[in-house]
């Protein structure tokens, strides 16, 4: 995806999508934008409308391809014991590459994608290097010995003591390893969007 096509996306979704778009300079030229297509519009958008740009900031914001995404949604329609909304955000949480990120191993989602997929981390001593595996609570993820010394981690213990981690997970920055200690919720992971919009536009 081009530079230019993120920062197009980014004034649709929401600046929240990619880090690059996370600054003051972004977030005023967002609101002029925002501000010329509402002289340009009579009436407001439609709850369809609503729902897809919902839907679609989520899946982006995860890096998920339409069939991945489509397949969660599936899977969280079946839930029983939470609700359908709760599931599917327990389901986008636990996923290894995005728990390297809320960790803080990895800038952006998309870099602990590469960083999974590089066979940086193991999970219970194994290297994997699948990034939509779906870890468990209790599973141990690591950076692995060979790559410890690499310089993608050479100054990671000072940046992880100026981030927070949220409270489902833990982490040894002088082991490099932890993992899943309570399912995600809401309040311990800010869900990327409606989820309840997101579920409502596949049950249409």
């Amino acid at each position: 995806m081009k530079t230019l096509s993120k920062y197009k996306l980014a004034k649709r979704l929401g600046a929240s999508i990619f880090e690059k778009t996370q600054t003051q300079k972004f977030a005023l030229s967002a609101e002029r934008s925002a501000k010329n297509k509402k002289r340009g519009r009579g009436r407001g958008a439609s709850e369809f409308g609503k729902q897809l740009l919902e839907k679609q900031k989520v899946r982006v914001t995860y890096g998920l391809s339409e069939r991945q995404f489509a397949n969660y949604i599936k899977e969280a329609m079946l839930a029983k014991a939470i609700t359908p909304a709760a599931m599917l955000h327990q389901l986008l949480e636990m996923r290894l590459d995005n728990i390297v990120y809320r960790i803080g191993l990895a800038p952006t989602r998309r870099a602990a994608r590469q960083m999974v997929s590089h066979g940086h981390i193991t999970v219970n001593g194994v290297k994997t290097t699948i990034p939509s595996r779906a870890m468990r609570i209790g599973e141990v993820i690591a950076v692995r010995k060979g790559s410890k010394d690499a310089a993608l981690f050479a100054t990671f213990a000072e940046k992880f003591a100026e981030r927070p981690l949220p409270s489902w997970v833990m982490w040894n920055a002088q082991s490099m390893e932890g993992g899943v200690q309570s399912l995600p919720t809401a309040e311990a992971a800010d869900p990327a969007g409606d989820l309840v919009a997101v579920l409502s536009f596949y049950s249409r």
